[in-house]
């Protein structure tokens, strides 16, 4: 058997060593060690030499199949004169199912052709529909087949697999076996290439006991490992997919089934997010039909949609995965601003649905309603005082749980009834059939009239307005509104902190919101329901039958009805997938529920992180939200994104954030200890941190943040201006689900003192980095001589 340098040892060290360091065992290297490590090159150079050539075949049969797509479009594009309905349907479908072959396949990825497994000889073809992964003769060291990995699958001319689709079941052995359990997996590579150029290779021999052998001479193992090889990796400013190095605990996730709810936990570094964005590109490869529907990946911040959002793309799936943070997912509403944590815990309460259905219908009733119609007709002078209709407008209202908009009509039916009553006080009363026939046409007379009043449709339209969401949010910035509107539900503090958080709003509502407030105005879109579109009449649907609205052509109704069905696609989804879920409020499990009529879920977080103060409330939202459908229930332990001294530290506010939750195991060293810094003035923490942060750019490829208190996101981001784009900072909250290579964690406590939940806030900002960490603390975080806060010390 044939091992590069360095295979089989412990784990590498090398991201926490200094170049200096590595130049000085250069010079000691004997005769000897310089002689192998040629060796080792020239059989990595040969490895390299002979995936290129399979890289090379791919990209031919890639070409051969563009051409044969191009032709194909080509083909239908021309055929303008078809003479049927059915044929212009099918040379459309023709020209979509090309243009998308072409543009899957014109794609450019990073690791295009990123795996390989050697497999022994299988004992049977399949095992439950699935390639057969016991080997026939387990002491049998002989490559039988060799299989690629990549991201889209590629056949030959013969139809032999050139490529396995990752997402394939024959695949599954590359992300499945281990050294304990290999099946019939004998070695597995991971091959790095950029375009059609392999920059690369690392290999796992998972049966190092058999000597393996592939055509009669020795298995070639090349490297490390390529898990360690991956890890090692610099962080840029957006996730990476780790389709390359997916492990069997995240693989099962992946491929679970779809049914119910499938609920994913894991510590900090586990591969919560990647493993969920995986999963959307597994599914819509397993039944792409069955997700036309869309699926739905909701995210806790937008930086988190932003680092995210390439993942699916580089996985070859675009177009029917929409990536949304918890604050986007109301069309044409963005969260631009963020709550106290005071003011959060209101918001994101169930209290809220009381609240807001007393606000929605309380809304048509503000200081400017008229308390009073006036109104002229058939000589007489009708009036309704505010006593009169503030009855109406009860009578209307208790019309069970019907949308305060779509009440409109009602109103106005109620209007007319009134109005005709009075009228009917100076009239006799009909005795014959000809007298109630008269009066029956006296009536539709009267209420045309009426209703085509100036006088009469201003009323209307200021005693029962159109309501937006965010004009009944406006009418919550007067305390004294809240306070009688919430009686029985929020404290008089509570009802100043809401009054106060909504002041900056206009009557209209404009003004910047929350993500707390998106979750409140999802709720008041329910319960208001469409505002009616036309001012000048309200019809009974049965007349549009006939109306003018109804000579349309087949392809302008077509049209329409398309256009609801997009609207309603973007509140209805066929698979939802929660990221970081244990932030979520109760009213955004509302708000997300109300998505997913059909919908199966994928749920993943971990309770230790949650910002949100009371996770049990939280609980019963979820329980409510999925209702009775099937759960299933995985658990990752593995942490791939820390070394085991910052998972470490990170430990010591775990045991006190979430006391008895046991850390995933780090999986490796870098012989790199967490760095603790102090200063003796709060306003020597900026200088600090600077000088903090230009080190450790110095030491690192990739990114370095800095995480504070959300309170001085914007004075750190003074702190580091100058020192390019590796650097970053951000708000405690604003961290969840990011990693960089370095991080500086400033101002420990006031993290930690930021809410109930502050704790495990600063759990999240502590597992973050991926390389090295430093924590700085001011005089308020109490540091010993060493500069370890109160809060990190043992």
């Amino acid at each position: 058997m044939t091992y590069d340098r360095g295979h089989m040892s412990a784990p590498s060290r090398t991201s926490g060593t200094s170049n200096d360091a590595h130049t000085d065992r250069q010079a000691g290297k004997t005769e000897s060690e310089a002689q192998a490590q040629t060796q080792a090159e020239t059989l990595r150079d040969r490895e390299i030499a002979v995936e290129q050539h399979h890289l090379d075949q791919v990209y031919h049969r890639l070409e051969e199949k563009l051409a044969e797509a191009e032709f194909i479009l080509d083909d239908a594009s021309r055929k303008f004169q078809v003479g049927t309905p059915g044929a212009l349907a099918e040379r459309d479908a023709q020209v979509f199912q090309a243009g998308a072959h072409l543009q899957r396949l014109n794609s450019e990825f990073e690791d295009f052709l990123f795996g390989r497994i050697d497999l022994q000889q299988p004992d049977s073809p399949e095992e439950d529909g699935f390639p057969s992964q016991t080997p026939l003769d387990p002491a049998d060291p002989a490559v039988a087949e060799s299989l690629h990995i990549g991201r889209i699958g590629v056949l030959d001319a013969e139809y032999g697999p050139l490529v396995i689709d990752w997402r394939a079941p024959a695949a599954a052995p590359f992300y499945r076996a281990t050294p304990l359990q290999p099946g019939r997996v004998l070695r597995r590579r991971v091959i790095r290439s950029r375009g059609r150029r392999v920059l690369g290779v690392e290999d796992d021999l998972l049966r190092p006991e058999l000597e393996p052998v592939l055509d009669g001479e020795p298995l070639a193992v090349i490297g490390d490992g390529a898990l360690m090889a991956t890890l090692g990796r610099a962080r840029g400013h957006t996730m990476r997919d780790i389709v390359s190095s997916i492990q069997q605990e995240q693989d099962i996730v992946i491929r679970a089934a779809a049914t119910g709810a499938t609920l994913v936990s894991g510590g900090p570094g586990t591969g919560k997010t990647a493993v969920a964005l995986h999963r959307a590109a597994f599914l819509l490869y397993q039944d792409r039909r069955r997700y036309a529907g869309g699926i739905l990946v909701v995210s806790p911040t937008p930086l988190l949609v932003s680092y995210t959002e390439g993942v699916l793309p580089a996985l070859g799936e675009e177009g029917q995965v929409a990536i949304r943070a918890v604050g986007s997912l109301v069309e044409g509403i963005e969260a631009d601003a963020y709550d106290s944590p005071e003011a959060a815990r209101v918001k994101g309460s169930s209290r809220m649905v009381t609240l807001t259905r007393r606000a929605a219908r309380a809304a048509v009733d503000t200081d400017d309603t008229p308390t009073e119609l006036r109104v002229t007709a058939l000589g007489e002078v009708l009036r309704l005082d505010a006593n009169a209709l503030r009855n109406l407008r009860r009578t209307v209202l208790g019309t069970g749980g019907t949308p305060i908009n779509l009440l409109r009509p009602r109103a106005r039916r109620l209007l007319l009834d009134a109005l005709w009553s009075l009228l009917l006080r100076t009239r006799p009363r009909p005795t014959d059939r000809l007298d109630r026939e008269q009066q029956q046409r006296e009536r539709e007379a009267f209420d045309e009239y009426v209703s085509d009043e100036e006088g009469f449709l201003a009323f209307l339209d200021a005693w029962w307005p159109a309501l937006t969401p965010r004009r009944v949010l406006a009418t919550l910035r007067d305390q004294r509104r809240i306070a009688r509107l919430a009686r029985g539900e929020l404290s008089q503090p509570e009802v100043r902190l809401l009054a106060g958080s909504w002041r900056q709003l206009d009557d209209a509502g404009r003004g910047s919101v929350t993500a707390h407030d998106v979750a409140l105005l999802d709720e008041l879109t329910v319960l208001l329901g469409e505002a009616a579109r036309q001012r000048s009449r309200e019809v009974n649907p049965m007349d549009l039958l006939t109306g003018l609205d109804e000579v349309t052509t087949f392809a302008e109704r077509s049209r329409r009805a398309e256009s609801r069905r997009e609207a309603d696609e973007r509140r209805d989804y066929a698979h939802i997938i929660v990221d970081e879920a244990q932030d979520l409020t109760p009213m955004q499990w509302r708000m997300i529920g109300r998505r997913a009529r059909q919908a199966t879920w994928t749920i993943v977080g971990d309770p230790a992180q949650s910002s949100w103060i009371d996770p049990a409330e939280a609980q019963a939202a979820m329980d409510e939200t999925l209702g009775s459908k099937p759960r299933r229930s995985y658990t990752l332990t593995t942490n791939y994104r820390n070394p085991a001294e910052i998972a470490e530290v990170a430990a010591r506010i775990l045991a006190q954030a979430a006391p008895g939750t046991l850390p995933p195991n780090a999986v490796r060293s870098t012989g790199v200890h967490p760095r603790f810094v102090s200063v003796a003035a709060e306003d020597r923490v900026g200088p600090a941190a600077r000088a903090e942060v230009e080190r450790l750019l110095a030491e690192v490829d990739g990114t370095v943040g800095i995480v504070v208190p959300m309170d001085r996101r914007e004075e750190a981001a003074g702190w580091i201006d100058g020192l390019g784009r590796r650097a970053v900072a951000l708000g405690s909250l604003e961290a969840k689900g990011l990693e960089y290579d370095a991080t500086v964690v400033a101002d420990p406590s006031g993290i930690a003192g930021e809410s109930d939940a502050g704790l495990r806030v600063l759990y999240v900002a502590l597992t973050r980095a991926t390389q090295r960490l430093t924590v700085l603390s001011g005089p308020l975080d109490l540091p010993d001589a060493d500069g370890v806060p109160a809060l990190l010390r043992d």
